[in-house]
């Protein structure tokens, strides 16, 4: 596969992606998916505890189901930090986008985001999810081995480098260049 990152360069690049924003970030991509492998660019997107991504297919047929075979909402919104973006998504000309409704510039680790953090993107606020984002195989057919790699890699797995999914707690809308504001975590300690 041409234009794939080696190993090499994620490594070198993994300080520069741990330097991200921890308490305010910009979102710079927006997206939905009416089915399997169709992405919808948008400069804007409503979000509803009910449905998700309004418009994204994902709680239609989700993945990953509650035992009622009602849709897990921990998968609502997945969301991917832009500088795990601008190293592995190299040929967007004839590469399909990874599918996450949101990308923005924010660190995502666990230590800066714990499970049950609080997220403020444009007017909604978003719950951070228990879930491991590990990658699917998809993103190794568009990203590559090495890249595939390296988001699973369980000495990188509590920084997310894949990134996050999360529940809608407060319906709202995001538009892109909106920020993304850390407003609680599970200690209990407000931080915005």
């Amino acid at each position: 596969m041409a234009d794939v990152v080696t190993a090499e360069e994620l490594d070198q690049a993994l300080p520069h992606v741990m330097a991200a924003p921890r308490m305010d970030g910009s979102v710079t991509l927006l997206l939905y998916r009416r089915k399997y492998n169709d992405r919808v660019f948008t400069q804007h997107l409503r979000l509803s505890r009910s449905h998700g991504v309004e418009g994204d297919f994902e709680m239609s047929i989700p993945w990953l189901k509650l035992d009622d075979g009602s849709p897990d909402k921990r998968i609502q919104v997945s969301i991917l930090p832009l500088r795990v973006l601008d190293l592995c998504w190299r040929n967007r000309e004839i590469t399909v986008h990874p599918g996450d409704q949101i990308v923005a510039d924010f660190n995502m680790s666990l230590e800066n985001l714990p499970a049950g953090s609080l997220l403020r993107v444009g007017t909604a606020v978003l719950r951070v999810s228990d879930l491991w984002n590990d990658g699917c195989a998809k993103w190794r057919v568009r990203c590559g081995r090495p890249a595939y790699d390296w988001v699973r890699s369980r000495e990188h797995e509590a920084l997310r480098l894949r990134g996050i999914f999360c529940s809608v707690e407060e319906d709202g809308e995001v538009n892109v260049g909106d920020r993304m504001i850390k407003l609680f975590d599970t200690s209990k300690r407000s931080v915005g």
